[in-house]
């Protein structure tokens, strides 16, 4: 299982690791990424997805996975919240017409 959020994208980083002497060696900073179950208003069913906390917050900020799915970008999504994606707007669309 990768270490990136499925929202944002927010993968590993490289840094080091300074000693008192000053030495550096190479470490990795890892993302707080959690498992989190979101309730879609739109598909009315629970979406499993593995997040970062920073992302649970843009979450809650936009006002639901509905909402910020639709805002965001198709490149920083996973496979899996692209399909909840294209879900999500199949169902605005029937609910339109």
């Amino acid at each position: 299982m990768s270490r990136r959020c499925e929202l944002t994208a927010k993968g590993p980083q490289v840094g080091h690791k300074v000693s008192h002497s000053n030495i550096k060696t190479k470490r990795r900073f890892l993302p707080n990424l959690v498992n989190v179950t979101f309730l879609s208003d739109a598909l009315a069913k629970p979406v499993r997805l593995r997040v970062s906390t920073n992302a649970l917050k843009s979450v809650d900020h936009r006002g639901g996975l509905d909402a910020f799915l639709l805002k965001a970008k198709d490149a920083e999504l996973s496979q899996k919240a692209i399909e909840i994606k294209r879900a999500i707007q199949k169902k605005q669309v029937a609910k339109a017409s």
